[in-house]
């Protein structure tokens, strides 16, 4: 069929309608939408008759309906769309025979052409059409209205989604054929690939192409395209659209990597892989870095690229390196990855030639360069690269060192992510290291000094072994100049004197001996001589025959080698030859093999020198990541967790620290950190090896047993949280707990140390599980309490504890009143306790004491009637104390003397037996106030609301006899006045208590009455009492029982605060403040006058007395029970403490202060104020440091610009100009915001006349040029310079003043404050701390719902006197305590709600 025309493929569908000329199709007409279904009918009636031809005639109506796509009914598209393929398939079909016509005519092919360049165009316009309609119909779908509309597009946009794949596929077969027959046989025009092509791009365009469920269509995709790279020259356009697609939607970067590496892999088409990574490289840096969408294309194409083709990638990375210098972070973590690759999957192992060996040298060091990048994400992502190197065993050995320091170093990061990575990859360096499964520095040590000896004697002894071996010919080569020259002067005269003495021997082997000789002995000049004369006599013989050379001198200098030479390869002639040649062959193996020991020993010891410094490396990290467990970030301190557990399956020693750090964090209130301690104590020791079930239980309780070595009570609490935890989810199985008895009961072997964490470990399993206690209690108490507990009282403490864990919650659950806990008065433990107490009570034991403490507070805690228990203690105890007196002095007594004098010798009472008296007393009281405040105050309230609920039940009952409506109108009224009766029943309870306390406790009829004065003999005389145990006892003694009673609080306060000062024994010192802690919350009042000597203990000389008085103040600032004012500067000063103990104190203090609103944002003047006064005896550098600590929780922008403008403030009331600079250093650790600039503009005059001093004037340019830095609007950076310009003016006429007023009446300027040495950091004490004047007694003032009534004393009754008390000496020069008429007049109370209840 011929055609008078020729369809050319437009460049936009307009051109179709436009004349282009004779000979080109021109659309006719554009049809209507509503005339579209009748013509696409005819259309499928002329392809049913013509074939694909009929699109010749019928072009018109399916241009019109892309025309009209969007006005298009849904059914109509469909038809189209099915017609068209239809059409397109059929031509596929015929299109072979027709290419493969030899016979076809020009008209023929012409039509078959325009056919297939118009079924084509049609087709991918529909796919571009539907493709848009997908992409609109996915931004409309939030769009709550026209829901007919929308489901309709999803209708649509589902079928087209069906279809597409199909289509894509039919494309593809299309080019399949060869298609150049149609053009004559020429190239297909690239018009008609673009057009094939440019579909697949508009599909990659859609972002939902990336999801797996259309895995089908980018195959289809993929392949299409591979079929255009291969057979139609598609490569450079595919280059530059992928390059532009990659650019501008970053989706379709997975997309291309997968399909490359396909095209690369399986089509052979590695070059494009080549030209895709050299258009990316010479893409501009800069442009890059303002254009983020285009970056994150290329990085990820890149990065994915390298995953699947690594060895291409490796042969064009030289094009991308220029990016690692750029500024796109994005594009350096691509590269650095796809380096990453390329170690992992090309350059690893041992068997790389030279050059690929060095390739990957130079990648490592560029990794490594990187680790320190500017970037924070660039370190990370090195780091986590390292991570996948080591993890794939693919960094080689001589770079494990190098890597190692460098994630050491990058702990000390700022950016949280790059720690958590460092640890990261040095917990895989652990988990993958070479060396050993365990990495202990102190156990390499040992072997690697002793083979590196070994091998320093072997390299001693191949000295001396193998000398150097030089041949003959090595030898003559030296000798030859000087035997030369001794030849030479053969040919001149004799010297005068010289004379001929050297005969020729008489045959030929003797005159050669003769000159070899004469040669060792290295005279030259007569071997020469004598071999002319030899060379004379016995002509032709050797070895003087040789060539005749026209030089004598060249024959004579021949003759001479041939002889030395011979004569050294000949010695030992005599020897047969074939025993020479074997000798020599032992050598030479001999010498082989101690070489290749050699070489074999050197490699042992660069080994374990690796493997030490590795485990050095390791050890450093250990600190430093044990100090991120209380980071604020979660991520880290959960990747510190999990380095410490894989460091201790390593053995490395130092990893118990870490394992008992990470103890605390089972309080977390993050789930995410309590978990991760569970889990950890979890791997570590409830999963032990061992064959069978007993030796896994062995292994568990030893490892457990391990962890409380030595560790504190703190630790101790945290292990027992951990272990219920375990208990009470029942993973510790029950052959454990059996161990534990088998251990406490002796029928299994074990150290005492063994036994009594066999106790503490029943007792921490007890409070997940008491009956694991309860129902060995007899047990407990025959073994552990029998008459053998004088033995080990450590053991009998522990075992109070464990059975401690039976008592009751003292403050049960809402809504349960069950009776608590008690064992009756006559039970065998009580007795077993009381023997136990009153047995030890007169034998000298240093844990006696502790004992009797756990024993006192067990009876409390379960006895019924638990004071007449302990009043019997007391009662034995003090007989005991008295009947020792007494056998002292009737050995010591006169029997002259009347038997009422006592002896005046202070020693007749052992110091134990009063330390243990007076401590005794002292746990009783306080046991017994806590008894009283909580157990009977709890029941009796318990009795109350069981009583209150009876009654209630009784009158619900009888009211429902009665008529209903005569009690509706009663019911409210009855019911406000149960109310108030409960309430008001609550305080009658809480007064009863307080008045037992208050008139019984200390009356003269109770036991306490007889002991008091013994407690305060022992605390006024500290001069007569001078033991350190029995001073710090008593002390402690008196602070319990200051808990009793107010009035006796309030009558010795000054004592207990005057032997607080004055005290030389810093036991005392600590047991006073950890005493008044306990006072400050029992009777706030009382003590809120004296709370500046708490305060001044936080300069106490002693580091323990300052890190107890640091924690009881952080208590009581905490709990609010200490009003926090300026003096609150003296816990800023423990940050700069020498101890860091004492430093984490403070810190934590401030820590916690942070999350109380703005208490620190409150106190920061004060705190400047008083620690910038030079008297206050902080050095300016110390005051920095505080500073610089305290500002870190200054977070809001109010805060800061408040600050800022108080700060500036403060330069009018500064008197020194090291207050100058202390402020103006505070205002540069600031960040400052705009509006802080404002305040400081506003504030300018403040202090305008200190910036003549250099310190002060640096310090606010600093702040400015800080600001300018981090950018801003422009009229704020114009604000910013000219605050500047008065800045530096006022500088300048400051210092120009200065100079003039020197010069003009010579009166120098004042000088600086003087800064004292700065020999140490710690501050100076008080200097009023030893002034008696300071302590003063409030004045006696009513207490809180307590009047005070004078009452007529009982008979007195007799007091335990011992003959101490009666010393001659003056008690005025002994006495401790001030005098009344100190005493403050004005006292500034406080009401505490929770004052009445013991903490």
């Amino acid at each position: 069929m011929a055609a008078a025309w020729e369809f050319h493929l437009p460049l936009v569908p307009a051109d179709l309608l436009r004349d282009g000329g004779p000979g080109r199709y021109v659309v006719q007409e554009v049809l209507p939408a509503r005339e579209l279904p009748p013509a696409l009918t005819a259309f499928r009636t002329a392809f049913r008759a013509r074939g694909a031809l009929a699109v010749l005639q019928h072009f018109d109506p399916l241009y019109s309906l892309l025309h009209h796509f969007q006005a298009v009914e849904t059914a109509v598209k469909e038809d189209a769309l099915e017609l068209m393929m239809h059409v397109a398939s059929h031509h596929s079909n015929e299109l072979p025979a027709i290419l493969d016509d030899s016979g076809l005519s020009h008209a023929d092919r012409t039509a078959h052409l325009n056919a297939l360049k118009m079924n084509c165009y049609l087709l991918t316009g529909l796919v571009d059409a539907f493709e848009m309609e997908t992409y609109k119909s996915g931004l409309l779908e939030v769009d709550p209205g026209g829901k007919n509309k929308k489901n309709r597009t999803k209708f649509s946009a589902s079928l087209w989604e069906e279809e597409r794949e199909p289509l894509l596929r039919l494309l593809t077969q299309l080019l399949q054929l060869d298609l150049r027959h149609l053009w004559g046989g020429l190239v297909v025009e690239e018009e008609f690939v673009s057009l094939m092509t440019g579909s697949c791009y508009r599909i990659l365009e859609n972002p939902s192409i990336g999801l797996q469920k259309y895995r089908a269509t980018q195959e289809a995709i993929t392949h299409l395209l591979a079929e255009a790279l291969i057979h139609y020259d598609h490569m450079f356009s595919a280059t530059l659209k992928i390059t532009q697609m990659l650019q501008h939607f970053e989706h379709v970067a997975p997309v291309f990597a997968q399909a490359v590496s396909l095209w690369a892999t399986k089509c052979g088409l590695k070059s494009l892989v080549g030209e895709l990574l050299r258009e990316i490289g010479q893409k501009c840096p800069q442009d890059l870095a303002r254009d983020a969408s285009g970056i994150k294309g290329y990085a990820t194409f890149i990065t994915e690229l390298a995953e699947q083709i690594p060895a291409l990638v490796l042969s064009n990375m030289s094009v991308l390196l220029r990016h690692l210098d750029g500024e796109s972070y994005v594009m350096r973590n691509a590269i650095l990855a796809a380096m990453a690759e390329v170690l992992v999957q090309v350059l690893n192992g041992d068997q790389l030639e030279e050059a690929a060996r060095g390739t990957r040298d130079q990648f490592l060091n560029m990794l490594q360069a990187h680790v320190c990048d500017i970037n924070g994400f660039v370190r990370s992502r090195v780091l986590q690269l390292f991570t996948r190197i080591v993890q794939c065993k693919a960094l080689p050995l001589t770079q494990f060192q190098s890597v190692v320091s460098l994630a050491v170093g990058r702990l000390k990061d700022k950016s949280v992510v790059v720690v958590k990575n460092a640890i990261q990859l040095l917990a895989a360096f652990l988990s993958n290291n070479p060396f050993s499964c365990k990495l202990s520095f102190t156990d390499l040590a040992e072997p690697l000094k002793k083979e590196v000896q070994k091998l320093q004697e072997m390299r001693d002894r191949g000295r001396s072994i193998a000398a150097p071996v030089i041949t003959p010919e090595e030898e003559w080569e030296a000798m030859l100049p000087e035997v030369r020259a001794a030849t030479q002067q053969l040919f001149q005269p004799l010297q005068e004197g010289e004379e001929e003495v050297l005969e020729v021997e008489e045959t030929v082997e003797s005159t050669s001996e003769q000159i070899t000789g004469l040669l060792r002995k290295l005279n030259y000049k007569s071997a020469a001589r004598l071999t002319q004369k030899a060379l004379c006599r016995f002509q032709g013989k050797e070895p003087f025959s040789g060539p005749t050379e026209e030089n004598e001198e060249a024959t004579i200098l021949g003759v001479l080698k041939r002889l030395y030479t011979g004569s050294c390869r000949g010695e030992n002639s005599e020897d047969p030859p074939h025993g020479n040649s074997s000798l020599k062959t032992e050598e030479v193996v001999l010498e082989e093999q101690s070489q290749t020991e050699l070489v074999k020993q050197e490699m042992l010891v660069q080994y374990l020198q690796d493997a030490y410094n590795f485990s050095v490396k390791i050890t450093e990290a250990l600190s430093l990541i044990s100090k991120m467990m209380y980071e604020n970030c979660v991520s880290v301190v959960q990747e510190a967790i999990e380095f410490f557990v894989t460091v201790s399956q390593f053995g490395v020693p130092q990893a118990l620290l870490g394992v008992r750090r990470m103890l605390p964090l089972i309080w977390s209130k993050e789930p995410g950190i309590k978990e991760a301690v569970l889990n950890a104590y979890r791997r570590l020791y409830l999963s032990p090896s061992g064959d069978s079930e007993r030796a896994r239980a062995q292994s568990l309780v030893h490892s457990l047993s391990l962890v409380m070595v030595d560790a504190s009570l703190g630790m101790i609490q945290c292990l027992e949280e951990i272990i219920s935890e375990f208990v009470q989810k029942d993973e510790i199985k029950p052959a454990v707990i059996q161990l534990l008895w088998e251990r406490f009961t002796e029928k299994s072997q074990c150290s005492s140390l063994e036994r009594r964490a066999a106790v503490m470990l029943l007792g921490m399993m007890a409070r997940g599980k008491p009956e694991i206690i309860g129902s060995n209690l007899d047990v407990l108490v025959t073994v552990g309490l029998s008459e053998k507990v004088c033995e080990d009282y450590r053991l009998a403490q522990e075992v109070c504890y464990a059975i401690s864990k039976l008592a009751s919650n003292p403050k049960p659950a809402l809504g349960k009143n069950n009776a608590p806990f008690r064992l009756p008065q006559n039970h065998m433990l009580f007795g077993c306790l009381s023997e136990a107490v009153s047995k030890g009570f007169a034998q000298p034991s240093g844990h006696w004491i502790p004992f009797m403490e756990a024993a006192v507070t067990l009876i409390y805690q379960l006895a019924e009637g638990a004071e007449e228990i302990c009043a019997h203690i007391l009662q034995v105890c003090s007989q005991q104390a008295l009947e020792k007196l007494q056998e002292a002095d009737g050995q010591e007594a006169d029997p002259g003397v009347s038997p009422s004098r006592v002896s005046d010798d202070a020693s007749s009472l052992p110091t134990f037996l009063l330390i243990h008296l007076v401590s005794l007393v002292g746990q009783v009281a306080l046991q017994q106030v806590a008894y009283l405040e909580v157990s009977v105050s709890a029941e009796l309230r318990r009795r109350r609301i069981l009583r209150e609920e009876e009654k209630t039940k009784k009158h619900s009952d009888s009211s429902t006899k009665k008529q209903r409506p005569r009690s509706t109108g009663n019911e409210t009224t009855m019911e406000e006045e149960l109310g108030l009766v409960g309430a008001s029943a609550d305080d009658t309870e809480a007064e009863l208590i307080r008045s037992i306390c208050e008139t019984e406790l200390l009356d003269g009829k109770h036991l306490f009455s007889a002991f008091v004065p013994l407690v305060l003999k022992i605390c006024n005389n500290p001069g007569l009492y001078s033991d350190t145990a029995l001073s710090a006892a008593a002390a402690l003694t008196l602070g319990k029982v200051c808990m009793i009673s107010s009035e006796f609080c309030d009558s010795h306060l000054r004592l207990l605060f005057t032997m607080m000062e004055k005290s030389t024994l810093p036991s005392v010192r600590s047991n006073l403040i950890i005493a008044a802690g306990d006072l400050a919350i029992r009777f706030p009042n009382l003590v809120e006058p004296w709370t500046s000597h708490l305060y001044a203990r936080l300069r106490d000389p002693c580091p323990s007395v300052r890190q107890t008085a640091g924690l009881v103040m952080t208590h009581l600032i905490l709990k609010d029970m200490v009003k926090v004012k300026g003096q609150v500067s003296e816990m800023a000063t423990l940050l700069i403490d020498p101890e860091e103990a004492i430093m984490g104190v403070a810190q934590n203090f401030f820590s916690e202060l942070s999350n109380k609103g703005n208490a620190i944002y409150n106190l920061l003047p004060d705190i400047i104020s008083r620690l910038s006064d030079p008297n206050c005896g902080v050095e300016e550098e110390s005051f920095r440091t505080i500073m610089r600590h305290l500002f870190s929780y200054i977070t809001k922008d109010k805060q800061t610009e408040s600050l800022v403008e108080k700060l500036c403030q403060r330069f009018r009331t500064a008197r020194t100009e090291r207050q100058y600079r202390d402020l103006s250093h505070c205002l540069t650790l600031l960040p400052l915001s705009e509006r802080g600039l404002h305040k400081l503009q506003d504030n300018f005059d403040c202090f305008a006349d200190k910036l003549q001093d250099p310190a002060v004037y640096s310090c606010f340019h600093t702040v400015l040029v800080r600001f300018r830095r981090a950018g801003g609007k422009p009229e704020t950076k114009a604000l910013a310079e000219e605050l500047e310009q008065k800045l530096s003016a006022s500088h300048n006429r400051g210092l120009d003043s200065a100079e003039t007023c020197q010069e003009g009446s010579g009166t120098p300027m004042p000088e600086p404050a003087k800064r004292k040495p700065t020999g140490s950091s710690r501050r100076q004490p008080l200097r009023t701390a030893n002034r008696d004047e300071d302590f003063v007694t409030p004045q006696p003032h009513t207490l809180r719902n307590h009047k005070r009534v004078q009452k007529h004393l009982p008979p007195k009754k007799a007091i335990i006197a011992f003959s101490s008390d009666e010393e001659n000496s003056s008690e005025d020069e002994l006495s401790a305590e001030l005098k009344e008429e100190e005493t403050p007049t004005k006292t500034t109370p406080i009401t505490r709600s929770s004052a009445r209840r013991l903490r």
